[in-house]
This record gives structure tokens, C-alpha cells and sequence, in this order.
């Protein structure tokens, strides 16, 4: 566990601003990288959507800028204006970036394979160093191959990878909401309570009120998911609507990760309400064509994400039967 006084501060007044996405990927990520450099930072996240994080960044001449698990593409304007600024950016993503900037200041880790994740670039960063927290995200993302072939140094057994798969899933459930109040943990709440641990297991272990309460809330939300019966179902793609309620928004990602481990050659879309009186959509490819989930939510205004697993921020209610002939469409 790292103490207060491992944790160097930055010299010559310049600050460390770490941003990144409140789910499993982006908090493991940011993890990985605080236990090989303990340093004091500003941490910016927010509810796994909110991925135009760079926006709240305010940074000048020296300040370092690490940017994990969020579009490239969807925070391109902000980038530059903090490159202007005169600061420096480490960008490690797995989401398709559009046109990467070239500058002296700005350092890119971008893989946009569907078998990877932002963890999963980090541990590579790292040579490896804290493996189980990058098998940890993988799980979160739903990577169930790419987490065990990344596991299988770590010689653990069926039972601690199970418990590996587990955190994931409920870090990852954690980050869903329309606001940071439908989550049990902030996502900056929830780093802290994790970042301590050089191993996911003593976290577990020695942190077990937080691991509990997210092993509980997932279930008690799944449970209720499970139930819900599909809009529009062929056998190739899979609509779900949850209803208007903190649970199903907590549930909404995992839900559609849930339901591809169930059915791997259907594509699903999970739909919950907003508060703006609109869908927001979860889209996950199926898991034996992991393509194409980018694609189909590029296509709306406020949609994106990668190639297995994406999403539609807002979509108007009169829009529903037209998002279902595009995905019908998309994986006929």
C-alpha cells in the first residue's frame, strides 16, 4: 500500500492533472500509472459518458496532462487549446482518435483494436509491472479473452481470476448514470479508495465495506435488468428499453455486457431515459463480431465510441424506430 510519504510532489509549482473516464478502464488505467509514480494530482473525471472531460482542464506553461480512456476525436478543440497553453499531454486511449495533432509536448498511446483497452496499453507502458489491475479493466470492458491471455503470467487460479472478473464488472457498473448522484461511488471517490493497492486482491481484502457495496448494488441491479424483456428482437440484433430509474441508468452498460456474454452472435442496444427527455443508448457488437458499434453510433450527432462497444448520448424519442432500422442495417 503506498503511504502519504511516498507521494512526491510536482517541483517549480507545476501541477499534475490526471483525466480520465470514471469507468473500470480509466480508473485501473490512472492506477497503473500513480503506483509507478506516486506524485500529487488534480484529478477530472466524471459518469462514464461524460467523456468531454478536457474541457474542464485549465492548465499553463509546464503543467503535465495525463489523459486516459476518452475520444481523441471528441476532445480534439480542448487538446489544442492546452497545448497552446504550454503543457505537456500524455494520451493513452483505445477509441478511435481522427487525426492525431502533431506537437512536441504531446505524447499518444492510441491502439484502436478491439481486443484492447486503455489498461491494457498501460501495462504494456509499465512492462507488465502491475498486471492484475490492467486484467482487472480488461474484465470491466468485457475483453474476457484479451484478460486472460494478459492473466496468464500472473499464474492465478480459476477462483482469483473469478474475483478479478468480478471487480471489473462492478468498477465498470460504478461509472454509468446520468449523474455522478445515480452512482454508489464518485469515480474520483472510488481511485482513491483503490489506488492505495499495489494488488486488486488486497484491496479486496483489506478494503472490503467499498468492495461489498459494489458487489451488492451490481447484483441487486442486474436482478432486476434480467428481467426486462427485449423491444425488438431478430436474430442477429437484440433492443431493450429499462425504465426511468437510478438502477437501470447504473445498469445500463454492464447490462448490454451481460446480455452479448449471453447471446455472442447477437449485436445488443440498451436504451434508458434521460433527464433531457431523450434515449441514451448502449450498443455493444456481438462478441463473435466485434465491429461496426462505432460505426452505427458515429452516425447520430452525439454518438461514438469503438469498434465493440459504443453509445448514443441523446437520441429523441421519435427516433427510436430509425436507430433500430440502422443497427438492423449495420448487422444484417
Amino acid at each position: 500500500m503506498i503511504k502519504p510519504q511516498d507521494i512526491n510532489p510536482l517541483e517549480d509549482n507545476t501541477m499534475h492533472i490526471d483525466v480520465f473516464n470514471g469507468d473500470a478502464d480509466g480508473i485501473c488505467a490512472l492506477v497503473q500509472l500513480r503506483l509507478a509514480e506516486p506524485i500529487q494530482s488534480k484529478l477530472i473525471t466524471g459518469v462514464k459518458r461524460d467523456i468531454q472531460l478536457l474541457e474542464q482542464v485549465s492548465a499553463q506553461a509546464n503543467d503535465q496532462v495525463t489523459v486516459l480512456d476518452i475520444s481523441l476525436e471528441k476532445n480534439r478543440k480542448a487538446l489544442d487549446r492546452i497545448l497552446e497553453q504550454g503543457a505537456s499531454v500524455f494520451y493513452v486511449d483505445h477509441h478511435q482518435p481522427g487525426e492525431i495533432p502533431q506537437h512536441p509536448h504531446l505524447k499518444t498511446l492510441i491502439n484502436t483494436d478491439a481486443n484492447t483497452c486503455t489498461s491494457l496499453l498501460v501495462d504494456q507502458h509499465l512492462k507488465g509491472k502491475y498486471r492484475a489491475w490492467a486484467v482487472t479493466a480488461a474484465f470491466g470492458d468485457n475483453l474476457i479473452d484479451s484478460a486472460e491471455q494478459a492473466a496468464a503470467s500472473l499464474s492465478l487460479s480459476a477462483s482469483e481470476l473469478k474475483k478479478l472478473n468480478d471487480l471489473g464488472v462492478c468498477i465498470n457498473y460504478n461509472g454509468y448514470g446520468s449523474h455522478v448522484s445515480d452512482l454508489h461511488f464518485a469515480p474520483d471517490a472510488l481511485f482513491r479508495e483503490l489506488a492505495p493497492y499495489a494488488s486488486p486482491f488486497d484491496f479486496m481484502t483489506d478494503n472490503a465495506v467499498t468492495y461489498q457495496k459494489l458487489l451488492a448494488g451490481y447484483a441487486a441491479d442486474m436482478s432486476q435488468a434480467l428481467q426486462i424483456k427485449p423491444e425488438y428482437r431478430t436474430d442477429r440484433i437484440a433492443v431493450y428499453i429499462l425504465p426511468d430509474e437510478a438502477w437501470a441508468r447504473r445498469i445500463s452498460g454492464v447490462f448490454g455486457n451481460e446480455l452479448a456474454n449471453r447471446n455472442p452472435d447477437c449485436a445488443h442496444a440498451v436504451f434508458s431515459y434521460t433527464e433531457q427527455g431523450d434515449y441514451q443508448i448502449s450498443v455493444r457488437a456481438a462478441l463473435n463480431n466485434k465491429t461496426g458499434a462505432d460505426e452505427l453510433c458515429s452516425s447520430f450527432p452525439t454518438g461514438g465510441g469503438r469498434k465493440s462497444a459504443a453509445g448514443i448520448n441523446h437520441l429523441p424519442l421519435d427516433q427510436l424506430s430509425v436507430f433500430i432500422t440502422a443497427f438492423e442495417q449495420k448487422y444484417r
